[in-house]
């Protein structure tokens, strides 16, 4: 027996220019406008997704970036308490 997948309506009201140009668009691949619609979305929201997660920086930021990698400062007094702690964390799982 196949099991069904749950499924959800989505309905939204257009313009019938816009309508006619998702016609033509589904028609001209030889996709149902429905198959075509919700392809596009799924291409929209995976790539809001995919832009969302993607920091930007200006030129100075990365820069500034760059040069905390290459010249570290020392560590301060919180981290070295927060090393101990990790280091007697793992040295107790093992």
């Amino acid at each position: 027996m196949a099991s069904k997948i749950a499924t959800a309506r989505l309905e939204a009201r257009i313009s019938t220019d816009l309508h006619s140009l998702l016609k033509k668009a589904a028609d001209l691949q030889g996709r149902t406008m429905t198959d075509f619609v919700v392809s596009a979305v799924q291409d929209a929201a995976y790539s809001a997704i995919e832009q969302a997660g993607i920091i930007k920086l200006t030129l100075d930021d990365q820069e500034c970036f760059v040069q905390t990698l290459l010249s570290p400062p020392s560590p301060n007094s919180a981290l070295k308490r927060a090393f101990e702690r990790h280091s007697k964390l793992v040295s107790k799982s093992e």
